[in-house]
């Protein structure tokens, strides 16, 4: 049995549903988009240039032993711990058998001065009624005296131990993670064996060295952008340390850096102004539409149709970005929803 293909039809339908397909993509893109909008500006940019820095924690200690022992345990690599957690323990039965013993001395220094105490209230007593010696009653004071003073001795003896008891546990000194094992249980330690190293992660800053020549144009609490890769964050000048030498010629500057945008050792290329600034006209870094033709940004008219306008980028600053082409201050550019417009496109405008 044959099966006839009638090719005339099926060249009909394919048209129809091309036909359709086309009418649909139509009314799609013909329905207004919606967008987002902020508007140009002109702001105060100075010129920069890129240099690398490093981020680091303001917290990071290398925990040493404080008595000698052996190791019992040593907290994992990637434990999270909290400030006065134990991190690592050293073996402490000969100091725990030496508080007992210094426990007993304690209490016999104290009973041997009660009954001195008692004794000196007898001889007291025997004195004012002339049946003792004043003699005996000073040698009873005296020895009394020396019990008080070996009471003292025998509890300082027994706080230092304690001390040295409590310090078998080494403690997390701030919030963080272990990031490195220097030693592990079994190993024996002494006092000021390193033993574990812990970084806190939240509390960051990036430290960076600049040519000293730009120093004027870097001050404390200014915001700077700081990159790796194509992440983007911004970090506050805390300090400047203006203080180079005969070789590097730099100045070092720390910016904050809060939560965790990189990890702790990654590097990163910060923006140090290289004069002063001058006023330029600005969008928000959003703005930007970038594609193998270049750059440009949407602008919003009157009617609340889009149009593409080609620039050219600038300098930076925060969330701003310098911008040269045919874009006037108070434009309204669209910093949402500008990924797949076209020009002339309607657009409606969200709230802000």
């Amino acid at each position: 049995m044959r099966v006839m293909i009638q090719l005339p039809k099926i060249k009909a339908s394919l048209g129809l549903l091309l036909v359709v397909l086309t009418q649909v993509a139509w009314s799609q893109d013909s329905q207004p988009a919606l967008v987002k909008v902020s508007e140009a500006s002109m702001q105060d940019i100075a010129p920069i240039t890129l240099v690398p820095g490093t981020v680091v924690s303001r917290n990071d200690a290398r925990l040493s032993a404080e008595v000698q022992g052996r190791l019992t345990r040593v907290a994992d690599v990637g434990t999270v711990v909290a400030i006065g957690e134990t991190v690592a323990e050293i073996e402490d039965t000969s100091l725990r058998l030496r508080q007992a013993e210094l426990q007993a001395e304690v209490k016999r220094a104290e009973a041997r001065l009660r009954y001195l105490e008692s004794e000196e209230k007898r001889f007291t007593q025997l004195a004012e009624s002339n049946l003792a010696a004043q003699a005996q009653l000073d040698q009873t004071r005296s020895d009394r005296d020396m019990a008080r003073g070996d009471l003292d001795i025998a509890r300082a003896r027994l706080a230092q131990n304690a001390n040295q008891l409590a310090r078998t546990r080494i403690m997390a000194p701030f919030n963080g993670v272990v990031v490195e094992r220097l030693m592990t249980p079994g190993e024996r330690v002494t006092e000021g064996s390193n033993v574990i190293r812990l970084v806190d992660q939240k509390n960051l800053e990036v430290i960076a060295r600049a040519p000293l020549e730009y120093y004027p144009f870097v001050q404390v609490g200014q915001l700077l952008d700081m990159r790796a890769g194509e992440r983007v964050t911004f970090g506050e000048v805390r300090t400047v340390v203006a203080v180079g030498d005969e070789h590097t010629h730099q100045f070092e500057l720390r910016l904050d850096l809060e939560g965790s945008h990189f990890p702790v050792g990654r590097t990163v290329r910060v923006s140090i102004p290289t004069a002063d600034s001058h006023k330029v006209l600005t969008v928000p870094r959003d703005a930007l539409v970038l594609r193998p033709d270049g750059p440009s940004v949407f602008i919003v008219d009157a009617n609340n149709v889009a149009h593409q306008i080609r620039v050219t980028i600038g300098v930076g600053q925060g969330e701003h970005i310098e911008v040269r082409g045919a874009v006037s201050p108070g434009d309204r550019v669209i910093i949402r929803g500008n990924e797949r417009l076209r020009p002339g496109q309607a657009v409606n405008i969200m709230d802000s």
